[in-house]
């Protein structure tokens, strides 16, 4: 039976496999997005640029190292705070809220008052230091 044959199993071409891999690596690096973190958006004025307010169209907002929060002196829930802060701003239209937290604050906590505030459309915040 010299005639038989055997079959010679099938092989896989490996030449071109480091040029499949190259270009999938090309193509996921091109095709991938990398989310960035975007902070809080904020628009702050020029440098040097201070205007004299005056004091009974300030509100003054205190985060205190446990997170509670003051507004204008007295104890307010962060969750009601927008809502506070909406009616103060109707009262009076040209209000500032200068927003002050303990150096011991979360900073957590700091961002829920100011999404309360932006919630409320509060557009005159002013960031006080911490001392």
């Amino acid at each position: 039976m010299a005639g038989k044959r055997r079959f010679k199993g099938g092989e896989i071409p490996t030449s071109s496999m480091a040029d499949i891999a190259f270009l999938l690596l090309i193509f996921f690096l091109v095709t991938t997005t990398i989310d960035m973190d975007k902070g809080l958006g904020m628009v702050l004025p020029a440098e040097g640029e201070e205007i004299e307010i005056n004091k009974k169209n300030i509100l003054n907002c205190l985060i205190n190292s446990t997170g509670n929060v003051l507004l204008g002196g007295e104890p307010v829930e962060v969750k009601n705070l927008s809502q506070t802060v909406r009616q103060r701003i109707a009262e009076n239209e040209k209000l500032v809220i200068s927003v002050k937290a303990h150096s011991a604050a979360s900073y957590m906590d700091y961002v829920k008052v100011i999404d309360q505030l932006k919630m409320a459309n509060a557009t005159r915040v002013s960031i006080a230091e911490s001392n």
